[in-house]
């Protein structure tokens, strides 16, 4: 999975580059079709907030995450976007099975018609 990284107002050094694809291998193993991952890290307001973006089986898949601290608020965004993700492939999963009409038998008709429902 190639992952893009750009930093607003945040400096994008090497070890932030190494805790990233750290963090994403996971979710690069358990969902192996993801071909990009667009990770933004971005400083407002002594916050720190990490906005991540894909694309997974046709649908464009988003998440993000803040916290004072950078490293949190990179780890809270990964397990929302693992979330996502499995909540995602479920809905396709869910999608190949079919499911039953439901429908009332025509016998359940007729038995009623016979019924004598009439209060006496």
């Amino acid at each position: 999975m190639k992952i893009n990284l750009s930093g607003h107002h945040v400096e994008v050094n090497d070890s932030i580059k190494e805790h990233i694809e750290e963090k994403f291998s996971k979710i690069a193993s358990h969902f192996p079709t993801l071909i990009a991952l667009d990770v933004i890290i971005s400083k407002d307001h002594h916050q720190h907030q990490v906005e991540l973006t894909t694309s997974y089986e046709g649908g464009r898949i988003s998440a993000s995450g803040s916290n004072e601290v950078m490293y949190p608020a990179i780890a809270n965004a990964a397990k929302k976007l693992d979330a996502a993700l499995k909540h995602r492939k479920g809905q396709l999963k869910a999608n190949l099975h079919n499911k039953p009409d439901p429908t009332t038998p025509e016998i359940a008709y007729e038995k009623v018609q016979e019924m004598n429902l009439a209060s006496e």
